[in-house]
């Protein structure tokens, strides 16, 4: 159990916090919530479930993340990554980044994520090109690449929309 004053203290179901806290903070100790329940052996199998993370994740950033789910053999998440921060409409993204997340991690599976703070969760051109260059790259190291989920007021998933 989490002590620290700023931080919620969990009781039978619901979370107390001892000072208000911003809706960055929130979002934060949400998403630190969400994580610690998925990362006790819940798949990420569905969609949607993927999808809510990442909105929690991503959504409240006014410029554009990319972060990835290193998951194990099962799809379970080890640990969720943001490697590239950009402007309000780009990030870069470098494959050798990704690689070396997902050998750290021992990672067999990734899910590619990125807001786009516009609200315009359309994929473009080049967010089509970086998921092939990636998907390449982790190709030859035998890691599974499942979706790359665009946040935006909605979510959009490359999977779903037969992009990967």
């Amino acid at each position: 159990m989490k002590t620290e004053a700023s931080l919620p203290v969990k009781s039978p179901k619901n979370y107390v916090t001892t000072r208000r806290l911003t809706e960055r903070e929130l979002f934060n100790r949400a998403c630190e919530l969400l994580e610690e329940k998925l990362t006790r052996g819940q798949s990420f199998c569905n969609p949607n479930t993927v999808k809510d993370f990442l909105r929690f994740k991503l959504a409240p950033y006014e410029r554009e993340v990319f972060g990835v789910m290193l998951l194990d053999s099962q799809h379970q998440l080890l640990e969720f990554r943001e490697l590239f921060y950009g402007t309000i409409n780009a990030a870069p993204v470098y494959p050798r980044e990704v690689v070396k997340a997902v050998i750290e991690t021992n990672a067999a599976a990734v899910i590619f994520a990125h807001n786009h703070p516009s609200g315009v969760a359309e994929p473009s051109d080049a967010d089509k090109r970086v998921t092939e260059r990636l998907k390449t790259a982790l190709n030859t190291i035998d890691v599974a690449t499942l979706d790359h989920i665009v946040v935006g007021k909605e979510t959009v998933s490359f999977a779903e929309r037969g992009l990967l």
